[in-house]
């Protein structure tokens, strides 16, 4: 396959402050445990707390740049994959850009005047919770992606990741891509991403879901949607059958929708029926943080997904890069996958 540029993804480029805290530290800020929100009024002084109380490492981060990470680390092809996102011009910009070159993916970042966005991960008990201060991540515009450089990128691929996130951001950059997607009979995948994405963004989510191939989530975004949509039902597997089964924009791919549930089996729901694929298990004493281990999944599944291999292979995937996540600091990983 002619592989250079398959994947593209565009999203959030954060950089996570990621540490260790305490329930206190949760309390004082209203964080709730497994959960992802924007920064509010409340958080301002979070960050400063967070790097002066506890030990906190640097890691690039953002949802669909771990995903197009992870996928490009599975591949081990320099140049598979391509992502676009808004930084600043400061050093954690500079961080990212040597972070996503060491990593071998192709990025074209828009840079902005202001601050480079991040991440607050808070951990307690290997359980991550997400408070993302956007700002530069913020500022992309649907211009840098009609740029020729830039929509040459969209053009090259096959293949299309973007978070529910960036639904907050650019939702006209995502539709000019989805269009395209369908259009050229190519596959476009985007993610539930969070709670407050499918609640107080339901009308952006909506007006791209049917050009969405993949669907992907855990089964506290799902139960959010069911519940958003009037669906009265808490059952993933029901849900992941609903959303697969959403009109679509073009019939040239049916919908797949993938929910990972933690520990419990990851549901996958095509063609009217539902799937159920274990995953591999883990002893709470090697879990080290949560924190990347969806995005983990969803690079490894994509990563076999643009090889052309079977669902189950990239589910197998997608347990395997989420399995190698969580027993490391936030989403970084060896420097071979280790996967047959």
């Amino acid at each position: 396959m002619d592989s250079e540029g398959i994947l593209l993804g565009m999203g959030n480029p954060l950089l996570d402050i990621s540490a260790v805290i305490d329930q206190d530290f949760l309390n004082k800020y209203d964080i709730k445990p497994n959960n992802a929100i924007l920064a509010e009024e409340k958080h301002v002084s979070m960050y400063d707390e967070m790097t002066s109380k506890f030990s906190v490492e640097y890691i690039a981060g953002g949802a669909t740049q771990n995903s197009i990470r992870v996928a490009q680390w599975m591949l081990q092809i320099p140049g598979a994959t391509s992502y676009m996102g808004s930084i600043g011009k400061d050093k954690y910009g500079e961080e990212m850009k040597k972070n996503a070159k060491d990593a071998g993916v192709n990025v074209h970042y828009y840079e902005d005047e202001s601050p480079t966005g991040t991440c607050a991960v808070c951990v307690l008990d290997g359980e991550r919770s997400l408070v993302a201060n956007l700002s530069a991540a913020n500022c992309y515009k649907v211009d840098h992606l009609k740029r020729p450089e830039n929509w040459a990128l969209v053009e090259k691929a096959k293949y299309y990741y973007i978070a529910g996130f960036f639904l907050t951001v650019s939702p006209e950059s995502i539709q000019l891509v989805a269009e395209h997607a369908a259009a050229k009979n190519k596959v476009f995948s985007m993610n539930l991403s969070a709670p407050f994405i499918c609640e107080f963004f339901k009308d952006q989510q909506e007006k791209v879901l049917p050009y969405m191939d993949f669907v992907f989530g855990n089964e506290t975004e799902a139960r959010t949607f069911s519940r958003v949509h009037g669906w009265e039902t808490d059952n993933v597997e029901e849900i992941a059958l609903k959303i697969s089964q959403w009109p679509k924009a073009s019939g040239t791919h049916k919908r797949i929708t993938v929910i990972t549930q933690g520990a419990d089996p990851v549901v996958v729901a095509e063609d009217g029926k539902v799937k159920l694929f274990p995953v591999i298990p883990l002893p709470k004493e090697k879990l080290v943080d949560t924190n990347g281990a969806g995005d983990a999944f969803v690079g490894g599944f994509l990563a076999q997904l643009v090889q052309g291999k079977p669902i189950e292979d990239c589910v197998k995937a997608g347990c395997y890069a989420s399995n190698v996540i969580i027993q490391r600091s936030g989403c970084t990983y060896p420097e071979k996958p280790n996967f047959e």
